[in-house]
């Protein structure tokens, strides 16, 4: 016998059972970005290798480590994209969205990073991204900080998002925030980072002794504890931020402030990836456990001019959909929408009648969900199906009703309510009615 294909380790499947959440976390998001002006824009999944080495940086884990890279039957290094930033902005450049225009766009899609599988971080996950081109004041840094408290409130994951709460409830989601400063300015901070690490080079785990020359600022963001005082003590970049990015910084506090919307300010929060600037900033969540990041963005200013393009000011962020659906199961309900109507047929002919009466109802009525069952079977074996479906009506046509021209109703969740015979020619005014 052959052995069962199973799915690769760290690719899951979206069962149906699990989808009113992803549905419901879809369309809150697209109906938000709509009202915020901002367009969605869809790119390939593949790229060239050179695209993302180019952009989140050499010597970052995920070109070292995590990329799904291979060559194409061309001898192309082709690479399935690990995030979305560089793609959406290598769309924009050879599609020309950035020459002399401000440009709001999202997507939403498969990444793929090969890492070690667990809860909240897969190798195949979703992410909707957010990417703003063009403007370079901290107006839009903030926009996108109070979209994304918005996003939380209209998927109902409440939390102390307002200065006048007291406490975290709910999701407990957390904002934090920090400025990177210029290229220029980090490059005085890293100097003094490494001769501080260098210093203490005995106390550093192996991928901090790894990272030390490459990307000191990742020892930072190190989540082993053995490491956390290290850190505390070490320089801080506020102290070597210029003069531009300490009054961006400080403006962008004071619109959150006039917003209302409380914030941390975590000097130790950094970016993965090489190509941010200034405003950096992350939602974490108390209930996700070691992967607890469900948003993260920031400012990156040279990565179109990195890439091929002209310089253009550019701040986003992305959100991880499979954290986001995991807080939604534990905090949220979606809305149920069970089918209205399971359409039961007795036999061949009534099958053949019944398939065409269900393209008559969805005319009629297009908001009709209605489920034909064409599995066959006794009267009893189709009703405890659609019982199953949680359907409000049985519809039943068997011999009997063709012969009169009707159909047979019954209600599934109202016990009290008795079944009766319908005229065809009356079902649509019925079902209507029954719907409004």
């Amino acid at each position: 016998m052959s052995k069962t294909l199973q799915a690769i380790r760290g690719m899951n499947d979206i069962l149906p059972h699990e989808m009113p959440y992803w549905q419901f976390l879809e369309q809150t998001l697209r109906d938000l970005l709509a009202c915020y002006g901002y367009e969605e824009i869809r790119f390939p999944i593949v790229e060239h290798t050179e695209l993302f080495s180019r952009a989140i940086g050499e010597v970052t884990d995920i070109v070292e480590k995590e990329m799904y890279t291979f060559n194409d039957r061309n001898g192309d290094s082709l690479t399935l994209r690990p995030e979305g930033t560089a793609g959406c902005v290598r769309a924009a450049i050879e599609n020309g969205l950035l020459h002399n225009q401000v440009q709001r766009l999202w997507y939403m899609g498969s990444m793929f990073r090969h890492e070690r599988p667990q809860k909240g971080r897969y190798r195949q996950f979703h992410q909707v991204g957010v990417e703003t081109y063009g403007m370079t004041g901290p107006e839009i840094d903030a926009e996108l900080i109070l979209m994304t408290a918005r996003l939380w409130r209209n998927l109902g994951l409440h939390n102390a998002i307002s200065a006048e709460d007291t406490e975290t409830a709910g999701s407990g989601l957390v904002l934090q925030i920090n400025s990177l400063g210029t290229p220029a300015a980090r490059i005085i901070y890293r100097e003094h980072l490494v001769k501080y690490f260098s210093a203490h080079h005995d106390q550093l785990d192996e991928d901090s002794k790894r990272r030390l020359h490459s990307n000191p600022l990742r020892i930072l963001d190190s989540k082993n504890p053995a490491l956390q005082t290290l850190n505390t003590n070490a320089p801080q970049l506020s102290d070597y931020l210029d003069d531009e990015s300490t009054a961006h910084f400080a403006a962008l506090c004071a619109y959150l402030d006039a917003a209302g919307l409380r914030y941390q300010i975590n000097p130790r929060l950094v970016r993965g990836l090489d190509y941010y600037n200034k405003t950096v900033f992350e939602w974490v969540s108390d209930t996700l456990g070691a992967q607890g990041t469900i948003c993260a963005g920031g400012r990156y200013d040279g990565l179109v001019e990195q890439i091929g393009g002209k310089s253009t000011p550019a701040i986003g962020f992305a959100a991880g959909l499979e954290r986001l659906v995991a807080l939604l199961q534990t905090h949220t309900t979606p809305a149920d929408r069970p089918p209205h109507v399971y359409l039961v047929m007795i036999g061949e002919p009534a099958s053949r009648a019944g398939l065409l009466l269900a393209e008559k109802l969805r005319d009629a009525l297009p908001s009709l969900r209605l489920i034909s069952d064409c599995a066959g079977g006794s009267l009893k074996s189709q009703l405890k199906r659609a019982d199953k479906s949680c359907a409000r009506f049985a519809v039943i046509l068997a011999e009997q009703e063709l012969a009169t021209g009707t159909v047979s109703v019954k209600a599934l969740r109202d016990q009290d309510q008795k079944q009766e015979s319908v005229p065809v020619t009356s079902l649509i005014k019925f079902l209507a009615d029954a719907m409004a």
